[in-house]
């Protein structure tokens, strides 16, 4: 038995008749409709995989354990592996009618062995069976989900580097604040997402626990190696407490507020994209593979991309929402209401590799008129703060110096002018004495990002550091698949 099990195989037959594995104590089952509906199989049948590569680790340890002979747990682990492959190869298809996907993997391995196919579940519940499948399914999404990611985030700070200069309005409130540069919003974005990274990370490191020999919440009397299995499987540990094993869904919990977050940060950048793309921004022009046309209107070119993965993020918030609903009243153990958690999980996960990967194309493909953003530093008095801290600098306090700022901004508006270099030094002076000639060389855009190179600013040599140690932190992080 290798020491983490691996999912394999080459050939199966197909399950004639669904099997429910609670049949034996009640005489009248539910109907066609009622079945149907407390039936999962439609949503845990991608769980297939990890649902056999778990009984293989049982089965491998019930065999050695001597709870079922040796011979009988390699014929399990053979014919397992058949059906592993031929599901993969799509030659077995998985009957709907089945309850669940455990139902119809055991129902497989009773048909082909008899007998035999019936040990498999062995110090076994449902319970702790589909908590050990949610969280195998997971420990491979989580880090497909980490690779979106990190190669979303180095796409977006090829486009920051190239823009570690370029000097565009910075926005407090939709107004315009002060200047900053293309590269450093875009770095902004990246700070963000990297966060979301470490968020992805912090719940698979608690994710990474093995339920399996919990059973239904209280564990087994058979002699189970609960150590072995959780080798097996590829998990640090087992869990700590059987209840608690088959009751906890925090690592969903915490795995949609993570993508809701992110969904969230998306949907921010995205609402930038939009806004830079209208005809009143016009600072970006997106590709058009990544646009599309209005129906009625021959001249438009919407950001239908942008504006979907706004939307899209509702749906991830919504699953969060579903989620918090669906634990906050149950007793603590394992209730149906359980059976619901995946949809809502699995939904988001899917949802946020999507937008990943649209997003991540939509923004490498654009085309940013630096002109355009330059030319909106203009306007607006984005110099003012610095026109104040001009003053500081020559020994006034600030509150003085922000109230010669504003004055000056008063005196602009009433003259008609756009910004303060646009008054004479004389002007100027009737505010403070303390300007001089050299205080238009300090208010121009370059020059004011280029003042700000504090750690965290937006002078390019400071943007260039910030982008230098993001790609760092991603570094080593492979790129999706």
């Amino acid at each position: 038995m290798p020491e983490t099990i691996k999912n394999s195989g080459d050939s199966a037959g197909s399950a004639k008749k669904p099997a429910v594995l609670w049949a034996g104590r009640l005489e009248e089952k539910p109907g066609e409709e009622a079945f149907a509906f407390q039936s999962s199989i439609g949503i845990d049948r991608r769980l297939a995989l990890d649902d056999i590569r778990g009984s293989r680790a049982h089965i491998a340890m019930l065999g050695r354990q001597g709870i079922i002979p040796q011979e009988t747990a390699e014929a399990l682990d053979a014919e397992l592996i058949k059906i592993a492959e031929d599901i993969s190869k799509g030659e077995l298809e998985i009957d709907p009618r089945c309850e669940d996907i455990h139902s119809f993997i055991e129902g497989i391995l009773t048909e082909k062995l008899g007998a035999p196919g019936r040990m498999v579940h062995a110090g076994r519940s449902r319970n702790d069976q589909v908590a050990l499948d949610f969280r195998l399914n997971l420990k491979r999404a989580v880090p497909e989900i980490q690779g979106e990611l990190a190669e979303t985030i180095r796409a977006l700070l090829d486009v920051a580097e190239k823009h570690a200069a370029n000097v565009m309005p910075g926005y407090t409130h939709l107004q315009r604040a002060q200047p900053v540069t293309l590269g450093h919003h875009l770095a902004a974005w990246c700070a963000g997402l990297e966060r979301d990274l470490g968020r992805f990370g912090d719940a698979l490191k608690r994710l990474d626990s093995c339920p399996l020999g919990a059973g239904a919440l209280a564990g087994s009397t058979l002699p189970l190696d609960r150590e072995m299995t959780s080798r097996l499987l590829g998990f640090s540990r087992p869990s700590l407490n059987s209840m608690d094993s088959v009751a906890d869904r925090d690592f969903a919990l915490e795995l949609a507020s993570a993508a809701a977050i992110l969904a969230v940060h998306l949907s921010r950048f995205c609402e930038d994209l939009v806004l830079w793309a209208s005809e009143e921004f016009g600072f970006i022009d997106l590709a058009e593979k990544w646009s599309t046309g209005s129906s009625i209107m021959p001249q438009k070119k919407n950001p239908d991309f942008a504006e979907l993965i706004r939307g899209k993020s509702g749906r991830a918030i919504g699953n969060l929402v579903t989620l918090l609903a669906l634990l906050k009243g149950l007793p603590y153990a394992y209730d149906k209401d359980l059976q619901e958690d995946k949809e809502a999980l699995f939904d988001t996960l899917d949802t946020a590799r999507s937008c990943l990967r649209m997003f991540r194309g939509m923004v490498s493909s654009a085309a940013f008129n630096t002109g355009r953003m330059e030319a909106a530093c203009t306007g607006g008095f984005l110099e003012a703060t610095d026109a104040a801290e001009y003053l500081v600098r020559k020994g006034l306090p600030f509150r003085l110096a922000h109230e010669v700022a504003a004055q000056l901004v008063r005196d602009c508006i009433a003259a008609g002018q756009r910004g303060i270099a646009e008054r004479s030094l004389a002007e100027l002076k009737q505010r403070s004495p303390l300007f001089e000639a050299d205080v238009y060389m300090a208010i121009t855009p370059a020059a004011m990002v280029a003042a700000r190179s504090l750690p965290g600013g937006p002078a390019p040599e400071e943007v260039l550091r910030q982008i230098e140690t993001l790609r760092k932190r991603v570094a080593g992080i492979p790129a999706p698949r």
